[in-house]
This record gives C-alpha cells, sequence and structure tokens, in this order.
C-alpha cells in the first residue's frame, strides 16, 4: 500500500513544511514559550496537512490548540533514549519522574496560580503514601529534585514564574518562594494519556501493538499496521535491521515507498545497505542526540567505539566469538520487567490482562529473526582495557570525575553506544552491530590549546532521526544493496 505525502504542498512551501514536521516530531508539545517563539506560529500553519500526514504514515495524532500543539506518537517499542532533563542537563532519575507526576496531579487541584511552597506540601502529601518515595521539604536533596519537575514544567509553559525565585526557595525555604502562573490549557496537552492507567497492569499496555488486533481483524489492517510500523521504525531509531524485523516488516522495509513518503515528509535522505536502513539527518534538525558529540562521555564512546570494530573485525585464531543478539521479545521483557517493579501493588483493575497477553505473543512471533543473525562478542575485560588506554592517551581533556573512575566512564560510554544502536549490551560484555564499522577509522587529532583534543570521524549520526555523515561514508560493511528507488 501507499499514500500521497503532502499532496497539497508545492514544490515551492515544501521545504517550509517539511521544517514544520521536523519541528512537531522533534518537540511533540510546542507551545508559545517552547521550543521557542516562532515554532507554533510555523505548525499552526500546516496544521491540516500536518494531522492527516503524520496520521496517516506513521499513525501519530496531532492534536492543535490556540496555544499548543501535542503530537501523540504511537510506541512500538520501550525507548530509553528520551528521558527528560534536570536543571544541570542529567536525566531524569526515578523520584523526579515521581514529583513531576504528582506535581501534574496537584496543579489540576489548584486555581490561577500556586506558591511553590503550597505546591510542595501538596506533592508531599501524595509522596508520603508511596512507598519509599516521599517528599521532605526539609532535605535539599528532595527540594532539587522537586524544582526539577517543576522547572520542566515551565520550560514548556504550563507554568510561568510571576514572582520569586525557585533557586532561593530551594536555597532556604523559610525565607524564600516563587508564584507561578498555571497555563491550564498548556498543562492539560502535558499529559494525554493514551489508555486508562487505572487498567494498566503492565507498561506493555502502553505499546500501541497492545491494541492493534482490537481495532480489526482484516488483512488490511494488518498490512496498515505493518506499513506505519516500518515507517516508525526507521524515523525514530538510528538503524533498522532487516534481521531484527518479522518477514510483513521487512517487506516494508525494503520496498521503495518506504525512502519515498519518509523523504517527501522530512527532507531528510534514507540510506539503504545490506543489513539495514536508516534516515540521514546531517543538520541534526531532527535528532535528539548527536553521534559523534561533544564531551567525555560521547568522545569516549567514538574511540572505543572504533577500538571495537577494528577488533570485531579481525579473522583466524583472534576473531571474536559470535554470538545472537538478544531477541526483540527478550528485550522488551526485560525493560518491562525493570519498570513493572515500580507499578503499585492495588488498585489495578484486570482489563489490561489480554492486552499484556497480545502484546507477549507479539513478541513471541517477531523473536525468531532477530536469533538469526550472530554478531562479535568484544569481552568486558577487553573493553576496561581499552578505556584505561584512552584515559591515559587522551585523559587529560576529560572531566575530572570521570577520569577518575574508569568504570564509570565505561559505562556510560557502552550506554551511548548502546542507543545508537552500535552494539548490544550482554553479560560479559557487548555484541558487535554492523552499523559501528562506519566509524572504524576514527583518529584523534590534539589542538594547540593545552590539555584539549578532537576526535575526528568519518560521519555525524543523530539517534532520533538515525544516522547521518558529512561526507560519503558506508553505512555497512557488508556489500552494498542497490536501492530500488533508485
Amino acid at each position: 500500500m501507499s499514500t500521497r505525502v503532502a499532496e497539497n504542498v508545492s514544490a515551492l512551501e515544501l521545504a517550509d513544511y517539511q521544517k514544520a514536521v521536523r519541528l512537531v516530531l522533534r518537540h511533540p508539545l510546542i507551545t508559545p514559550l517552547y521550543p521557542d517563539g516562532g515554532a507554533l506560529a510555523t505548525v499552526r500553519r500546516w496544521a491540516e496537512q500536518l494531522r492527516n500526514d503524520l496520521m496517516e504514515v506513521l499513525g501519530y495524532r496531532l492534536t492543535t490548540t490556540a496555544d499548543t500543539a501535542r503530537l501523540q506518537r504511537a510506541h512500538d517499542q520501550l525507548d530509553p533514549t528520551r528521558p527528560a532533563f534536570s536543571r544541570s542537563g542529567r536525566p531524569f532519575d526515578r523520584r523526579r519522574y515521581a514529583y513531576l507526576a504528582l506535581a501534574l496531579a496537584a496543579l489540576g487541584r489548584h486555581g490561577a496560580q500556586v506558591a511553590l511552597g503550597e505546591l510542595a506540601v501538596a506533592v508531599a502529601a501524595d509522596a508520603a503514601r508511596i512507598d519509599g518515595l516521599g517528599l521532605d521539604t526539609g532535605r535539599k536533596y528532595d527540594r532539587d529534585a522537586f524544582v526539577d519537575a517543576v522547572s520542566w514544567l515551565t520550560e514548556r509553559g504550563a507554568l510561568r514564574l510571576a514572582d520569586g525565585s525557585a533557586a532561593s526557595w530551594v536555597s532556604d525555604p523559610e525565607r524564600a518562594e516563587a508564584l507561578y502562573d498555571i497555563d491550564r490549557e498548556v498543562l492539560t496537552a502535558v499529559h494525554q494519556p493514551t489508555r486508562v492507567l487505572q487498567h494498566v497492569t503492565s507498561v506493555t499496555a502502553l505499546l500501541d501493538s497492545a491494541g492493534a488486533r482490537s481495532l480489526s481483524e482484516g488483512r488490511r489492517a494488518q498490512r496498515l499496521s505493518a506499513y506505519r510500523r516500518a515507517r516508525r521504525l526507521v524515523l525514530e531509531h538510528p538503524v533498522a535491521y532487516y534481521a531484527d524485523a518479522d518477514p510483513e516488516l521487512t517487506g516494508q522495509l525494503r520496498a521503495p515507498a518506504l525512502a519515498e513518503d519518509l523523504t517527501r515528509l522530512t527532507g531528510l535522505t534514507v540510506e539503504r545497505r545490506a543489513e539495514g536502513i536508516a534516515l540521514v539527518d546531517t543538520s541534526g534538525c531532527l535528532s535528539d542526540t548527536r553521534f559523534p558529540g561533544g564531551g567525555t562521555v560521547a568522545q569516549t564512546a567514538l574511540l572505543l567505539g572504533a577500538r571495537i570494530s577494528e577488533a570485531a573485525a579481525r579473522t583466524g585464531r583472534h576473531a571474536p566469538e559470535q554470538l545472537p543478539a538478544p531477541s526483540a521479545a527478550e528485550r522488551l521483557a526485560d525493560r518491562a520487567g525493570r519498570i513493572d517493579l515500580a507499578r503499585p501493588a492495588h488498585g489495578v483493575f484486570e482489563q489490561a490482562t489480554a492486552d499484556r497477553a497480545d502484546t507477549e505473543e507479539d513478541g513471541e512471533n517477531e523473536a525468531y529473526a532477530a536469533t538469526e543473525a550472530r554478531h562479535p562478542l568484544v569481552t568486558t575485560s577487553w573493553l576496561r582495557a581499552r578505556t584505561k588506554e584512552i584515559t591515559e592517551q587522551y585523559g587529560a581533556g576529560f572531566a575530572a570525575d570521570l577520569r577518575g573512575d574508569p568504570d564509570r566512564l565505561l559505562d556510560q560510554a557502552l550506554d551511548l553506544l548502546a542507543a545508537m544502536s552500535l552494539v548490544v549490551r550482554v553479560v560479559g560484555g557487548v555484541l558487535v552491530l554492523p552499523l559501528l564499522a562506519r566509524y572504524r577509522g576514527v583518529t584523534a587529532e590534539v589542538k594547540m590549546r593545552p590539555h584539549v583534543r578532537t576526535i575526528r570521524s568519518p560521519g555525524r549520526t543523530g539517534s532520533t532521526a538515525s544516522p547521518g555523515s558529512e561526507a560519503p561514508a558506508p553505512l555497512l560493511p557488508a556489500e552494498d544493496v542497490k536501492d530500488p528507488a533508485q
């Protein structure tokens, strides 16, 4: 099946329309203030065409009001790569997510304004009923976590500072205060769950595949589901490997229409190779993470990735052991199990049980393809040794806390490589995925400024919009497959 993307958009206006597409995909909530003052007007201009195309191509629902544009994605996997961030730029932990959820609930019970201390009291009362959480405003650690949640809402315009200072309140809540105006329309747009949460018995019930069969059992509905899932997979991930997909999804990934639809929709280029397909984002306008990137972790990950790729390419008696990667069902079960540990034990209905069973069945049906592919194993001990070498050679330009804790540096670097679909973390090391071969030729160059080093690579990669490169470079090491769209 196929669809006509942007059929009412002229060639002269196509670039402006694609900018609006990238904006709403990069920022699912857009307000008069977030991500900038002009974003909402850009999206609202193309609202009708965006609603049609995003639903037809991706199964995403766009809702616009006078002050908001809210994109509700359909999720096929549990994605750990898009966290909320604190004021210091660190990903939210469970405490901060809990405070954010409780703050949203408490703000729904307030009027047009709320004082920060008053909101903290309301959240503390709810948090006290949750084992292991609590909110003690006498502890600076708790105040910092709470204000991180409030600042996340403020950045998006759900709260607007009218008087005072949140930072001063964190330092001394007895003497300082902050007063906020509540934007009810933005607040409503922030949280729009696709399921009744009281009926959810597992986080997997929130995935789109959990309810796909309930819509229709007809063949056309199944083709439409595969059509959208394939396009979401390429759009939302650094690379879509054919080996990880079931036969119906693989057929969609290989079809010329996919490249045509995504290129027309986003303005980006689809790159196809023997092992998979990726959406190239050289500008970074659609990517939530740039790779290679700046900072100690990103530079270590790049240098380590180059060494891993070289080790994976060895042959003969030095060739690494080849092992299958965990299946899609195993990865889903592992992540879901860890998330479900935080699910409340009481007040849960049983209606979602069937959804969970359907999700598990989906995973079983899709698992077999992943188990067929085998990948080189690089051991943890080898990774530690290479990280030590990198730290000794380039560590003068690294952050001091990570330079002094090589195990933590290695752990964060491997997390980044895994998030970019370059490796899979397993017990005892990592399995090397084909995309990592793109960075085999990475070299490091020391700048003239003392203690600062920069790293050069053949290309740049962004995670949301997938790999991109500044110069032509092979995406995957195996023999190229001719793109049938060309």
